[in-house]
């Protein structure tokens, strides 16, 4: 199928795209859209922070959420204009790779592995308490925790397998009810906040400060906590092949997906944290969305927000394991996976091989979490650095824009600002948080970093060596002048 000439941005040299071997042209900007918000799972994600985030910036979450979302719209511009350069599923691997060194761009690969990897199967071992949630059940019971997960494993492995149609199809369906749920609770929040409702915090100068009010926050730890919020929305990228104006499409939807995530996490956060008193929100950090719904409206209302996460999640994992797929459909493109991994399924267009290994990854890791505490602590130390996995290979992809550019920084002021100065102030803010993050963290975590590296270490030598991908001696290329 022929595609629409574009035009690439400013001096790009445009790579000839690589023959569509899934479906061309099969959805629109607006599912790939909802594919990058979905991924990041507002409503799961949102349960998560919405106490601590309130508590480490003292009410001052707002202003910690509008710098994170402004960093991230730069990360996905570098992501729209690569793109328009090289639609390509492997993404930064590629561009990294290509631009400045293939061994770089392998880890870069692994980073987007690692990240989503773990960002699934930590949706995935919550996936039966949110289903649980819904009905008012225990959620500590094994076995319906294991049967719960798997199920919807499955039935998001059958949908993926089918087509990247009825993929896209099933996450709307998803969105348009979780979001109704999460935006009209915000709303319904902020209105009782602002309206001084009995039991609710009320809106002062602290929480447009950035010390918080009474100066007890700290804005250093609101970042850290609210960089996390963001993570997911490069999964408009990895679906490129499929996407109509396969060039154009995805990166704009990037970008679009940031924008409608930072609107939703501030309107989240801010008008949810002052629903009830901060000692209540506190106690009840661990489920802190479903109590606050409560809190709004009774049982009945907590249970709807119980669905909303139910849905989030299920629709996390789902997403996970298509964009893991293609991922790793575009990595074993360039032999540095096992080549099975880009073995495309004649009658659905899509990696079903890879999908349904992936599926199989996510339920054994699932079981292992629930039926081990051992291994459960291993997925937790895990879980709590996928932030920064995320953070780590976005640095990457907004350093790839500036060497790619690098011949153009000095032309113009635009192309300075947009190609040198803001992914560079961009990359330096997410490396801050990087290491912020790490001096924080405890050796644990540490450790658990330095495992995935030395992974990711072990796997480029085999790439390399065992199976000789011709990866690695590839050219380096820039833009023009």
């Amino acid at each position: 199928m022929t595609e629409r000439p574009v035009t690439a941005a400013p001096g790009a040299v445009q790579v000839p795209a690589i023959p569509a071997r899934l479906e061309p042209d099969a959805i629109g900007v607006g599912q790939d859209t909802i594919i990058g918000v979905s991924n990041s799972a507002p409503a799961a994600t949102m349960a998560l922070v919405l106490a601590g985030l309130a508590a480490a910036t003292a009410y001052a979450s707002g202003l910690a959420i509008v710098v994170c979302a402004a960093a991230m719209l730069v990360i996905a511009n570098c992501y729209r204009r690569l793109n328009l350069w090289n639609a390509n599923c492997g993404a930064s691997f590629e561009w990294t790779g290509r631009v400045i060194n293939p061994y770089l761009g392998f880890m870069t690969g692994w980073l987007m592995i690692a990240a989503n990897l773990v960002g699934s199967i930590a949706a995935a071992v919550v996936l039966a308490p949110s289903v649980l949630d819904i009905f008012g059940a225990s959620a500590t019971s094994t076995w319906p925790n294991i049967l719960i997960a798997t199920a919807v494993i499955v039935i998001m492995v059958v949908i993926a397998v089918v087509g990247i149609r009825p993929t896209a199809r099933t996450q709307v369906g998803l969105a348009v009810i979780e979001y109704a749920i999460l935006i009209g609770f915000s709303v319904a929040g902020l209105v009782a906040v602002l309206g001084h409702h009995h039991g609710t915090y009320p809106i002062t100068s602290g929480w447009f400060s950035v010390s918080g009010v009474g100066g007890q926050g700290s804005f250093t730890a609101g970042l850290l906590i609210a960089v996390f919020l963001f993570a997911g929305w490069d999964g408009t990228i990895y679906v490129n092949e499929e996407v109509k104006h396969r060039r154009i499409n995805p990166g704009r939807a990037a970008v679009f997906a940031v924008a409608i995530l930072g609107v939703i996490y501030l309107l989240a956060q801010v008008g949810l944290q002052g629903v009830v008193s901060p000692a209540k929100l506190q106690a009840n950090s661990s489920s802190a969305l479903v109590y606050v719904a409560q809190a709004l409206g009774g049982s009945g209302w907590a249970k709807v927000m119980a669905l909303s996460l139910a849905l989030s999640v299920s629709s996390s994992v789902g997403l996970g394991i298509v964009v893991l797929a293609r991922i790793t459909y575009g990595m074993a493109g360039r032999r540095v996976l096992p080549q099975v991994l880009g073995v495309v399924n004649p009658r659905w267009s899509t990696p079903a091989i890879g999908t349904i290994i992936i599926g199989v990854v996510l339920v054994a890791a699932t079981w292992a979490y629930l039926l081990s505490a051992g291994v459960a602590n291993l997925f937790t130390q895990l879980i709590d650095i996928t932030g920064l996995l995320f953070a780590s290979y976005y640095i990457l992809t907004a350093l790839t824009v500036v060497v790619y550019y690098r011949r153009r920084v000095v032309k113009s002021a635009w192309d300075a600002l947009i190609t040198g100065i803001l992914p560079l102030a961009a990359s330096g803010f997410l490396i801050w948080i990087v290491v912020q993050s790490l001096q924080s963290a405890p050796w644990s975590q540490r450790w658990s970093v330095i495992g995935i590296v030395c992974a990711g270490l072990l796997l480029m030598f085999v790439a390399r060596v065992v199976m000789r991908s011709p990866f690695f001696q590839i050219p380096r290329e820039s833009a023009s002048e």
